[in-house]
């Protein structure tokens, strides 16, 4: 069924960002693997992609989870040629206040997992001599926000990481790029009071927040025969709330 499809990984694939993600490489003819923290977000993503892909338990922090999922996907759909790594979460909090757990953990669920998948994926690809590993990373990367110490120092990570993957694979014809969202709508955002949402969207140049969709778009572009000639860089996504 997939042998005539390059199969794609997407991490966190159970709703937002995630979500838009695998339905656009979906349309873009791609077998996607999805993966969720539960195994009801697992079965959600399956019955959503019916026979165009499959739904995954992942905790992205194990590393034997790690292999044993992409071991799976080789046996059953394929090597993976599109990694999409997405999955995160926040823990916020003033420096003066974060716990050293909520440092690890946004490092561990960020940084390291993107270290273990990108690994685990590149056997495949060097032996397709094709790959393309997308990393969602953030606009805090670069714009400050305080109480985000943690997650801004993980999203920092995985693009200065990115850039070195991108040197070292390159003359397998292996792709490895960041996309750093700015403001998204949902459903995070939407739990915000209308003045917050306002005050956020004001610092935006195009006056308004993103949608999941326009992350999504970003990634078939680099996923795409498109972007060939495109790796090692961060691919702003943020309505102009930050211009590099």
């Amino acid at each position: 069924m997939t042998q005539e499809r390059k199969v794609a990984l997407v991490t966190g694939a159970s709703r937002g960002i995630g979500a838009a993600i695998a339905q656009q490489l979906i349309q873009d003819g791609y077998f996607v693997v999805g993966t969720a923290t539960s195994e009801s977000g697992a079965e959600k993503i399956s019955a959503t992609f019916a026979e165009n892909g499959a739904g995954r338990v992942l905790d992205v922090r194990d590393g034997a989870a790690i292999d044993a999922l992409v071991t799976d996907i080789e046996q059953n759909f394929g090597s993976v040629m599109i990694l999409v790594n997405n999955a995160g979460i926040t823990k916020d909090n003033l420096l003066l206040r974060m716990s050293e757990d909520d440092w690890d953990d946004i490092l561990n669920i960020h940084l390291k997992a993107v270290f273990r998948l990108s690994k685990r994926v590149l056997k495949g690809m060097t032996k397709a001599r094709f790959g393309r590993i997308i990393n969602i990373s953030s606009v805090v990367a670069h714009f400050a926000n305080p109480g985000q110490a943690n997650y801004s120092a993980a999203k920092a990570g995985i693009e200065a990481f990115s850039r070195s993957l991108a040197k070292e694979m390159g003359s397998r014809q292996i792709t490895v790029n960041c996309i750093a969202p700015g403001f998204i709508a949902t459903e995070m955002t939407e739990q915000l009071s209308e003045d917050i949402r306002k005050k956020m969207s004001d610092q935006v140049a195009l006056s308004r927040f993103g949608e999941p969709k326009d992350i999504a778009n970003a990634v078939s572009f680099l996923a795409s025969d498109k972007a060939s000639y495109i790796t090692g860089t961060v691919l702003h996504v943020n309505g102009g709330l930050y211009m590099a």
